[in-house]
């Protein structure tokens, strides 16, 4: 399936019942959008007795995460209308996450993030809230590794240039998401993404997240805030038992892949 959550687009192959087909070449060649299909992240479907799914995520790079925060709401929501339910469970390297329909969107709980430089991670000790790196971003983990900077307009940074500096900074051993928010109010951030391994994207679910959790622990909003990103708006709410994102779907097609 080809799927999108506000532009931020996907392969989802099913392998459930069926041998792994998916690897690192594999994966690289479906993402190549002349000769392949083309995705920011490839998500695979497999089977768990824990679980109603089990979630793998591949990026266009052909490295792996633990997270993808759009493709989870993106899978749930067809999974849910499939099987006419409101509520499903989700295993990912990430841990095990939980999804229920809210009028029509799939809202995901992200799970909590991960604050210290062990989890994150990062190379050394140090205040995740405001880093040794210039524009003081915030690390978060959801997953997968971020780095939130807070500047004046979001839309006027290079983040070509700014993106891939920042994701192969010396301080994340595992190469970071990169995101540059402004504050519109004290419930709405705008928010732009560059994704380890993929470079510049519409949204990101993961991103979102974390941008929602730095902003919190900054002093910058509350718990609970409206993302603006490129390809539209997400809503994050940091509640108690993990971070619950939500937002709209598309399934754009069905088809086979003859490689």
């Amino acid at each position: 399936m080809k799927m999108h959550g506000l532009g931020n687009d996907f392969v989802v192959v099913d392998e459930r019942g069926i041998t792994p087909r998916i690897d690192a070449a594999l994966a690289m060649a479906i993402a190549d959008r002349h000769r392949g299909v083309g995705y920011d992240q490839l998500a695979v479907l497999s089977d768990t007795p824990d679980a109603d799914v089990h979630l793998t995520f591949w990026n266009a790079d052909g490295s792996q995460s633990a997270a993808c925060g759009n493709a989870t709401r993106c899978i749930a929501r067809h999974m849910m209308d499939k099987a006419d339910k409101t509520a499903l469970t989700i295993t990912t390297d990430r841990g095990t996450l939980q999804a229920v329909d809210q009028d029509g969107m799939a809202s995901i709980n992200m799970g909590q993030p991960q604050l210290s430089w062990t989890d994150i991670p990062l190379a050394q000790s140090m205040d995740t809230r405001e880093l040794p790196i210039e524009g003081r971003p915030t690390a978060t983990g959801m997953g997968n590794p971020h780095c939130t900077f807070f500047v004046d307009d979001a839309e006027a940074i290079d983040l070509a240039q700014r993106g891939a500096e920042m994701e192969h900074h010396p301080l994340y051993p595992e190469r970071t998401n990169v995101q540059f928010a402004h504050l519109i109010s004290p419930d709405h951030i705008r928010m732009r993404v560059w994704e380890r391994g993929v470079g510049i994207t519409l949204a990101s679910g993961s991103s979102s997240c974390a941008t929602a959790v730095a902003a919190h622990r900054r002093g910058l909003t509350g718990r609970k805030v409206q993302i603006d990103l490129d390809g539209g708006t997400l809503h994050i709410d940091w509640r108690d038992d993990g971070v619950w994102m939500t937002g709209p779907t598309a399934h754009v097609f069905d088809g086979v892949w003859y490689g």
